[in-house]
C-alpha cells in the first residue's frame, strides 16, 4: 500500500543492502533460500551460504549502488552499478518471495525464497569468478 515502509521484502533487502547491514539482508530469506550466482552453475542453498556469498561480494565489488528498480507479479528486480578494479560492472539482483504470490512480500511463509543475480560485461564476471572464488574457497 502507498507509504508503507516495506520492512520484509525487495525494499527491506535493498535498504539493508545500502546501508551494509548483511544480517539484516540475510534475514529476510528463508532458511531454504536459494542462491543463483553468476559464475557458478550450481544453485547455493541456505542462509549460511548466502551470507558468505554477501559477505564476499561486499569485499570484491567497489562503489556499489542501485540503479534502477522494478517490480511485478513474479518477482522484483534491482538493477545495479559497481567496480571490480578498472572493470565497470552491471548487474541485477532478482528477488523472488517465498509466499507463492508473488507480491515480494515475504508475508505467508517466513521471508524471500531466491535471489539470482546476473553481471556483464563478460570480463567482469569472469573477474567476478576469480575474486568470488579465492575469497570463498578460503
Amino acid at each position: 500500500m502507498p507509504g508503507m515502509t516495506d520492512t520484509t521484502g525487495p525494499g527491506a533487502f535493498r535498504a539493508a543492502i545500502e546501508s551494509g547491514d548483511l544480517a539484516a539482508a540475510v534475514a529476510l530469506f528463508r532458511d531454504d533460500v536459494e542462491f543463483l550466482s553468476p559464475v557458478v552453475h550450481r544453485p547455493y542453498r541456505g542462509r549460511e551460504e548466502l551470507r558468505s556469498i554477501l559477505t564476499a561480494a561486499f569485499t570484491v565489488f567497489e562503489g556499489f549502488r542501485y540503479t534502477h528498480e522494478y517490480g511485478g507479479a513474479d518477482g522484483h528486480v534491482l538493477e545495479f552499478e559497481a567496480r571490480i578494479d578498472d572493470r565497470a560492472v552491471q548487474g541485477v539482483d532478482i528477488l523472488r518471495d517465498g509466499d507463492g504470490d508473488g507480491d515480494g512480500d515475504g508475508d505467508g511463509d517466513g521471508g524471500l525464497s531466491q535471489l539470482t543475480v546476473m553481471v556483464r560485461p563478460y570480463s567482469a564476471a569472469t573477474l567476478l569468478r576469480e575474486r568470488m572464488g579465492a575469497l570463498l574457497s578460503g
